[in-house]
């Protein structure tokens, strides 16, 4: 029986210019042939290039991926696979500070929370709405997002980078 064929995109949002041909070899490993990713400058990061590649590949291949990245701390990125017959997709993404965070995703690219996730925030907040908006932030990547989204506005040249600075 053949497996189920997905497919997905890998996002590298910043590496360093050293880093890229092993990127390439680590993600070429992984999908089991070579690939040459296109390059650009990371205008957030000076030095950093960044680069978007779609893959496909049996199910699974988005977890393949985001291993073959693992330990790479100078890294941020972002892995989506979509979701195939009888699997969920799935969103890995990885920053510097805050390391790798998994979810599923469902057909309509929704992050699908499993209840037992629920039910811990919900036991830990409490009657304290604040913290459940935490633990559920948490839950849904908030902080990762957060941390990559100037990375990804960057890499989109309909839509330059604003810096907003705050006069306290």
């Amino acid at each position: 029986m053949q497996a189920t064929s997905t497919r997905g995109v890998v996002f590298i949002h910043s590496s360093p210019r050293a880093l890229c041909p092993h990127v390439e070899w680590a993600a070429g490993r992984a999908l089991g042939r070579a690939v040459n990713f296109d390059w650009a400058e990371q205008p957030v990061l000076r030095g950093a290039k960044r680069a978007e590649f779609v893959w496909e590949g049996p199910q699974g291949t988005g977890a393949a991926l985001a291993s073959a990245l693992r330990g790479w701390e100078h890294l941020r990125y972002e892995i989506a696979e979509d979701a195939s017959p009888g699997s969920d997709g799935g969103r890995w993404l990885h920053t510097p500070d805050l390391g790798i965070f998994f979810v599923q995703t469902d057909a309509g690219g929704n992050i699908v929370i499993p209840e037992d996730r629920i039910r811990a925030a919900m036991s830990t907040a409490g009657a304290n709405a604040h913290l459940l908006q935490q633990e559920l932030s948490g839950a849904l990547g908030q902080p990762w997002d957060d941390e990559l989204e100037a990375f990804r506005y960057a890499g989109d040249q309909a839509a330059p980078v604003v810096w907003l600075h705050h006069v306290g």
